[in-house]
């Protein structure tokens, strides 16, 4: 699932693979932005806002976010995805191609503000202006708010999606549905979901637990109905869809409460 660290990844190799090239090909199927041809323009920047991706090209911004599907794949050109309608947008520039697929959003913006797009979000968890203190009091700004609520917020910080949600509610034992006043150290909390996306956001496969050997690479997650980790007990499983946006919850009935 696509979440801060994979937004963070995928810019990552877009960069290595576009930055300083100049587009030959600049293929946008959106209806509204599909006049938008930027051949021949050079790829100055990309870079990733939380769970955003912008790509800087000459005067434009394409902004990207990926939602629940979506992503950015590198190939050789004439090697495209398949299927080939799933495609948003194609980017070629010489020896090396682009396309980003199932995007949950995808336009083409004026440079100079596309970061308007973003000036909602609170601290990005892997920006390089993190600050903890402040996504502190965001996450305690609502006490009575559910933990997976304001978690996944982004308002409150940027990056964290449903598996970051669920693993850090098990950490610090604590049901989904508890409320932010029950969390003994909120700057733990915002402290440890930085930790956890700064460790996996080069990783193709996240891990949660430390152990990267498949199928124990998280506690909770995805995992109901197996044993917890730690207790033994199985992993109760349910939508939240009130608290969390149709997402579902993970939990183990022991450890959290």
């Amino acid at each position: 699932m696509p979440e801060g660290d994979t937004v963070f990844h995928t810019a990552a190799a877009l960069r290595e693979a576009l930055v300083g090239r100049t587009l030959t090909r600049c293929d946008v199927r959106v209806p509204r932005y599909a006049t938008a041809d930027l051949s021949g323009s050079c790829v100055e920047e990309v870079l990733s806002r939380g769970k955003h991706l912008f790509i800087r090209v000459g005067p434009a911004s394409i902004h990207s976010h990926l939602k629940m599907d979506g992503s950015w794949r590198v190939f050789p050109p004439g090697r495209t995805p398949r299927p080939d309608h799933k495609i948003r947008i194609l980017l070629e520039a010489g020896d090396i191609a682009a396309a980003g697929i199932d995007l949950g959003v995808l336009e083409v913006l004026d440079r100079d503000h596309d970061m308007d797009a973003v000036a909602h979000l609170g601290p990005d968890l892997l920006g390089p202006d993190w600050d903890s203190a402040r996504a502190a009091a965001n996450l305690t700004a609502d006490p009575d708010r559910p933990i997976a609520a304001a978690l996944l917020d982004q308002q409150v910080i940027a990056g964290v999606g449903n598996v970051y949600c669920n693993e850090l509610c098990f950490l610090f034992g604590r049901l989904p549905t508890s409320t932010v006043s029950t969390l003994p150290d909120p700057l733990r909390v915002v402290t440890k979901a930085r930790d956890m996306l700064w460790a996996n956001r080069l990783r193709s496969k996240r891990t949660t637990t430390g152990n990267t050997r498949p199928g124990q690479q998280l506690w909770v997650y995805g995992r109901g109905g197996e044993s917890c980790r730690r207790c033994g007990t199985r992993i109760s499983r349910a939508a939240q869809s009130e608290l969390t946006g149709e997402r579902v919850s993970y939990w183990c009935p022991s450890c959290q409460r």
